[in-house]
């Protein structure tokens, strides 16, 4: 069946979108919105954009303090930064940042969605909060800043949207139920974005392995992690960043997943081997 005259517009509208998209990838002037942004990866990923000459937003939560730490390091490398407040697992909370963001910058080009909470959770459970608050943050909140800026990033000309997703996202991890089927989730939203706003915005996704202990990590179990990558080491939060930033102007990718693992997928093979 042939597509009514409508849909053939629409469809024409996102191609020309597209190309001029395409005429112009690159990550400097553009506007940027980094999802837990603040800290950690997500902070690595802010600043990696704002050497690469983006207008920064910092979304947070509870990190004030670290969010406007980063948006003074964003602005000291010449760029325009914002830190902003908000809940992405409340659909209410991301419709006020989105209009924020357009009130200052008029919408975006870049959406990265690094926000997560790691947190574990027994199953059976008689208390599903931790359930609710981790899929909350890591399903529900890229759908919601989705849905809330790509009208504005179509009316812009397009753009790129990347997730942050980790290897949980093809297996399972005892005691992390919500944080691995949360990821595993956002892998597949990333999928149906990409479809559902080809060819005028691309959508990808990058999965870290070990790239940053938390700050109360046990030195023995950091060593164990290390020894299961290939490499032998662990990474840098500015490995997440390049991926990233590879995303981004990598204009014929769409609808996939950079790993940046050190090897950590099969480091398992070669456990025992001989060297």
């Amino acid at each position: 069946m042939s597509r009514l005259p409508a849909e053939r517009e629409a469809a024409s509208h996102r191609r020309r979108l597209y190309v001029q998209w395409r005429s112009i990838m690159q990550i400097d002037g553009r506007v940027a919105l980094v999802t837990g942004g603040a800290r950690r990866v997500g902070k690595a990923i802010t600043l990696m954009l704002a050497r690469a000459g983006a207008s920064v937003v910092v979304n947070y939560y509870s990190s004030e303090q670290a969010a406007q730490e980063t948006v003074a390091e964003a602005k000291a490398l010449g760029v325009r930064a914002l830190a902003v407040r908000c809940d992405v697992a409340q659909q209410v909370d991301v419709q006020r940042m989105a209009t924020t963001i357009r009130d200052v910058f008029g919408g975006v080009d870049i959406i990265v969605n690094s926000a997560s909470l790691f947190e574990k959770m027994d199953f059976p459970t008689a208390d599903t909060a931790v359930w609710e608050r981790v899929t909350g943050i890591s399903i529900d909140g890229p759908f919601y800043v989705c849905n809330s800026l790509v009208p504005d990033m179509l009316a812009r000309g397009g753009g790129a949207i990347v997730n942050i997703v980790d290897l949980s996202a093809w297996e399972p991890w005892p005691r992390f139920m919500a944080h691995a089927v949360g990821k595993a989730a956002l892998l597949a939203l990333t999928r149906q974005l990409a479809v559902e706003l080809a060819p005028a915005i691309r959508v990808n996704a990058v999965a870290p392995g070990p790239v940053l202990p938390p700050p109360d990590a046990n030195p023995r179990h950091t060593a164990a992690a290390a020894r299961r990558t290939l490499l032998k080491r662990w990474g840098e939060p500015e490995d997440v960043a390049l991926a990233v930033k590879y995303l981004l102007e990598a204009d014929y990718v769409t609808g996939d997943v950079v790993t940046v693992d050190g090897g950590e997928r099969y480091g398992a093979r070669t456990a025992g081997a001989p060297n």
